[in-house]
C-alpha cells in the first residue's frame, strides 16, 4: 500500500498517520507544499491524506500552490482514489466537490466532544463513530456538506464536522491524528488566536493528552475501514 500526504505548514505534519503507515508496512511519502515541494506527477498511491493548515481554501493569491493542489485533489477523487482531508484538507475536498467553505460563527480550539450525526449510520465509515467522542479542534472556517455526501459528525460549535463521499472520500473538520507533539506545535505557532470565547480553551486544557490515545485508535479504525471498502 502507498500513502501520500500533502502538508501545508511545517508544524502540521502527518502526526499519528506516520505511525499508522509504519505499523501496516505502507510505503509512506509526502509533498511539503509549504517548502515548495511539487505534487507528484504519477498517481500511483492508494490513499491521499490532505493535512490541515491556517490558510483558507480561497487564499490562492497568497499561497499559489493551492490552485494546483485543488486540481490534484479533484483528479484523485475522479480517479477513484481513497482520500482523507483533515481540517483545511476537508475544506479543500468540500470545495472541489462543489460545496461552500465559509467563516464559522465561532472559533473552535481545544478538546471538545463530537457526536455522530443522525444520518451518520447511512455510511459504512460513519457507523464506526461512537455516539459521542472527544476530538481536537483548531479551526475558524467550516464547510457545507457536498452534494451526494453523507453528513456523519457534528459538534455544538460546528454543525458540519465530517462527511463521507462515495464511501471512499472522508472529510473531517476535527483532528484524530493529533499527538502531544502536534498539539504543542499548533499551540506554539498559533497560540495568538486564543481568547476568552466560549469554544476556545485555555492552554492547560489544550495541551492535555488524556484524549490522544482514543483519538488515534479511532483514526486507525476509520483508516482500516476506508481502505477495505
Amino acid at each position: 500500500m502507498k500513502i501520500l500526504y500533502l502538508q501545508h505548514v511545517p508544524y502540521e505534519g502527518p502526526a499519528y498517520l506516520e505511525t499508522y503507515a509504519r505499523n501496516i508496512g505502507a510505503e509512506f511519502s509526502g509533498a511539503r507544499l509549504c517548502d515548495g515541494e511539487l505534487l507528484p506527477g504519477r498517481m500511483d498511491f492508494d490513499l491521499l491524506v490532505v493535512m490541515g493548515g491556517p490558510m483558507g481554501v480561497y487564499d490562492e493569491k497568497r499561497y499559489s500552490w493551492l490552485v494546483q493542489e485543488k486540481l490534484f485533489v479533484e483528479k484523485s477523487i475522479r480517479a477513484g482514489k481513497k482520500v482523507i482531508g483533515i481540517c483545511l484538507g476537508a475544506q479543500l475536498i468540500a470545495d472541489v466537490l462543489g460545496a461552500i467553505v465559509h467563516t464559522s460563527r465561532c472559533r473552535e480550539i481545544g478538546w471538545f466532544p463530537v457526536k455522530r450525526s443522525d444520518g451518520g449510520s447511512a455510511s459504512r465509515v460513519g457507523r464506526i463513530l461512537p455516539d459521542i467522542f472527544f476530538a481536537f479542534h483548531w479551526h475558524g472556517d467550516v464547510f457545507d456538506i457536498p452534494k451526494g455526501a453523507v453528513h456523519i459528525a457534528e459538534s455544538i460549535a460546528c454543525k458540519n464536522q465530517g462527511f463521507v463521499y462515495d464511501e471512499r472520500v472522508l472529510g473531517l473538520q476535527f483532528h484524530l491524528e493529533s499527538t502531544a507533539a502536534s498539539v504543542r506545535g499548533l499551540y506554539d505557532n498559533c497560540g495568538g488566536e486564543l481568547n476568552e470565547a466560549d469554544f476556545v480553551q485555555k492552554p492547560d486544557e489544550i495541551l492535555r493528552t488524556n484524549h490522544i490515545h482514543g483519538c488515534n485508535k479511532l483514526f486507525e479504525i476509520m483508516l482500516d475501514s476506508l481502505m477495505s471498502a
